[in-house]
């Protein structure tokens, strides 16, 4: 047996041997272009990937865009197997169907239920009178009483057909159910002109009514009691700057309300809760204005009710005859750090409208959100690093002078440990106390909570159940229903539900520990890190990571629970999340200290966590991913040209690249909020610190970079250009190493629309973390 044994050894030999050679990266083609701009001058040697009226150049990027493909697809080839069980892994912990949970709103129940073997799901109602039972849309089945042999059930769309209509898509951005129940107004992409295209559907005939029928609508609002519905439509340069009126039923052309000629001028339009007024809102980097238009006389014309000198949060409102401003507007010339509430009476005699405090500021618990009803107003608040929901009774006391927010009779409301995130629902009847609100948390899954701040009961309407893949929908008398007065008197101090109660909420901290760090930055500001791991791998040191973060716009870094890195996290992996400067959570002067010339603070910050999960032995040092979406990607891309040793690996998706040329020469329109955020090139400061941290302008030569997956779509704000321009210039500056790939992965599809394309990627991104690190 000992030559066999022998012979099979050196088969093996022969074997490795002869393993084929690694596929060899594509090379662009160069075709270098100078720029010039305030006396900096570059060239960038891939500039003819973004001219798209080019025929020459885009033949090829079509040859280019093909090659990366088949590199992909030989880079990833061995993995096969892997990616396919995490495919199956993640799609199988997705909710079995795309139900949502029903609204109340009036006599209505409002859902949206999937049908078998259907990519889009159907928006529905029935009578809440009649079927106060109802827990989902399998009671009866597929809206059928078997019983009395009645259809109980009203379709309202089915976005199945509407995918028809637009090029085999169903991308809805707006939907609005007009106050009196009778119609259904809202926007589909249309993919072929790239602009959403509004549709009014009547609901007692389920037909499409002839007008309003329009393009480019950003915003609407219904009026007069839903017989009539304001539109704003947007130029070519996709700035809101028109609002239409149209009056549903009628022949007569749509009447233009306001045109909004300064182009550096943008405008919004919502109604107010009660359906009352309709709010206009005009703003600029330098300005920003409130109109009011009364609801039942849209012809009155608008009324100046609020401005300031400042680009500003303003939401205004009506609650018996008074205004309420919500609002991060400077005070006596000066900037805040937060949202703060004023009122003023809606009648208000004088030439000049007086708004007055309703609280005092309190540095130690900030109000980040509110929503109102009849009879209460709910806040979100903040203290400190913690998350809270509060209400409290309306209307709230006038006429002695703003009073602080602790000295109000406060409920706050129950709610689960590490919460890290609270959603205000749809809320859209106003004269109910029952107000949604969506939970989210690092380590339990979306919790859709509806809170009755009359009677002290909540119950869960809807959350995944993880462990068991399968999702719980509960409602009405068949819901679990938990007093508020059992776990949570009406104290002005907050309660968390405790640890006993958080089977309630499937929380999965018994499967996962979360953790909250704060790591010094470089200049010894400290900044929130949140860890996630499997408690039954924590005594395995060296455990490879995964770091997210964002950092940019004043939004929150999105740190709720993800199924699909339950892959990772079953497999050893830590999820890390970074809340860098320039993002939202802590205050207007955090996400300003992140912005424009501060831009390097974010960068910075997020080096800083990095070299914490390294330093304090929480991650492998050579097994640290970077993540980022969007302008998230800008921020790991930099790290990455400032540290590239710090990282394995890292995902890259749909980023934002090229910072230099996309705000000197911007393909695709951008807004004032995006010049607010990375720099106007025309400020020399700005362009100086544009120039300094845009990632492809300031990748190393002659440095090993890590391994990085760049995914990129043809329907995303930043275009794909930018991201093959910066694979293409690291391949080419950086050293080669073919355990280290630049990938680059590209779709045509719209993937947050389709659950299996979603399924599909984040398996491709897990496999390629995964061998990465295996490398």
């Amino acid at each position: 047996m000992r030559p066999l044994f022998r012979l099979a050894q050196v088969a093996r030999r022969h074997y490795k041997a002869s393993s084929p050679p690694p596929p060899s990266p594509p090379k662009a083609p160069k075709k270098p272009q100078k720029f010039s701009f305030d006396g900096a001058t570059w060239e960038d040697p891939y500039s003819w990937m973004s001219q798209l009226n080019d025929k020459v150049a885009m033949r090829h990027m079509d040859v280019c865009v093909e090659q990366e493909e088949k590199y992909a697809e030989a880079v990833m080839s061995d993995s096969d197997n892997l990616l396919n069980k995490l495919h199956f892994e993640m799609a199988s912990r997705m909710p079995f169907d795309l139900s949502t949970p029903p609204l109340r709103w009036g006599p209505w129940l409002y859902y949206r239920r999937a049908e078998e073997a259907k990519p889009y799901p159907v928006l529905c109602r029935r009578l809440a009178s009649l079927y106060e039972d109802f827990i989902s849309h399998k009671y009866p089945p597929a809206g059928f009483d078997f019983t009395t042999g009645k259809t109980i059930e009203q379709k309202l769309l089915d976005y199945n057909q509407e995918a028809q209509r637009f090029g085999g898509y169903a991308y809805e951005e707006l939907s609005e159910v007009s106050p009196n129940h009778q119609f259904l107004a809202y926007t589909m992409y249309d993919k072929e002109n790239d602009y959403f295209k509004l549709s009014v559907r009547n609901l007692n005939s389920g037909s499409l009514c002839s007008k309003p029928q329009a393009d480019r609508v950003s915003n609407l609002a219904w009026a007069k009691d839903g017989q009539a519905l304001l539109y704003v439509v947007t130029d070519k340069k996709m700035r809101p700057y028109r609002i239409y009126y149209s009056l549903i039923g009628s022949t007569d052309e749509d009447v233009l309300l306001l045109e909004e000629s300064d182009e550096s001028v943008h405008v919004n339009i919502r109604h107010t809760k009660d359906f009352l007024f309709v709010t206009v809102n005009t703003f600029s980097t330098t300005s920003s204005k409130v109109f009011l238009i009364n609801a039942a006389d849209l012809l009155s014309g608008l009324k100046l009710v609020w401005e300031c000198d400042a680009l500003a949060h303003c939401t205004i409102e009506h609650h018996r005859g008074y205004l309420y401003l919500f609002t991060d507007a400077p005070k006596g010339g000066r900037s805040v750090d937060c949202h703060y509430l004023l009122f003023s009476p809606v009648d208000d005699p004088s030439s000049t409208r007086k708004w007055e405090e309703v609280l005092v500021d309190d540095p130690g618990l900030i109000i980040e959100d509110i929503d109102f009803s009849d009879k209460y107003l709910a806040l979100i608040v903040r203290e400190g690093r913690k998350v809270q929901l509060c209400s409290v009774g309306l209307p709230l006391p006038f006429g002695k002078g703003a009073v602080k927010l602790r000295k109000l009779d406060l409920q706050y409301l129950p709610i689960p440990r590490h919460v890290c995130q609270i959603t205000p629902g749809p809320n859209y009847d106003f004269f109910s106390s029952v107000m949604r609100f969506i939970i989210s948390s690092p380590v339990m899954p979306d919790a859709v909570v509806d809170y009755d701040l009359a009677t002290g009961k909540w119950n869960i309407i809807q959350q995944q159940n993880v462990l068991h893949d399968r999702t719980r929908i509960l409602y009405g008398k068949n819901s679990a229903s938990i007093s508020m007065e059992s776990s949570n008197s009406k104290h002005s101090n907050p309660v968390n539900v405790n640890s006993e109660d958080d089977h309630l909420w499937n929380d999965l901290s018994e499967f996962y520990a979360c953790e909250q760090y704060e790591v010094p930055s470089f200049d010894g500001v400290l900044i929130p890190l949140t860890i996630v791991f499997a408690r039954n791998n924590k005594i395995e040191a060296k455990k490879p990571g995964i770091l997210h973060g964002h950092g940019a716009y004043g939004e929150l870094l999105d740190k709720r629970w993800r199924s699909e890195l339950k892959s990772l996290l079953d497999r050893g992996w830590v999820v890390a999340y970074a809340d860098v400067r320039g993002g939202g959570g802590f205050g207007k002067k955090w996400h300003n200290d992140g912005r424009r010339t501060k831009k390097h603070n974010s960068i910075n910050d997020y080096i800083s966590c990095a070299k914490f999960l390294i330093e304090k032995d929480i991650v492998h040092e050579n097994k640290l991913a970077g993540w980022g979406y969007s302008a998230g990607g800008l921020l790991v891309a930099s790290a990455i040209n400032r540290s590239p040793d710090l990282f394995r690996a890292a995902v890259l998706k749909v980023p934002f690249l090229d910072a230099t040329n996309t705000l000197l020469y911007p393909i695709l329109p951008l807004i004032a909020a995006d010049y607010e955020e990375f720099g106007y090139p025309g400020d020399l400061d700005d362009f100086l610190a544009i120039r300094e941290y845009s990632p492809y302008d300031n990748i190393r030569k002659d440095v090993l970079y890590p391994a990085v997956l760049v995914t990129s779509s043809f329907n995303t704000r930043f275009g794909v250009w930018e991201a093959a321009k910066w694979v293409a210039r690291v391949r080419d500056l950086s050293v080669y190493d073919p355990k280290r790939p630049i990938l680059l992965n590209l779709t045509t599809d719209l993937v947050e629309e389709n659950r299996y394309l979603q399924s599909k990627e984040s398996a491709l991104e897990a496999t390629f973390l995964i061998k990465m690190m295996e490398y």
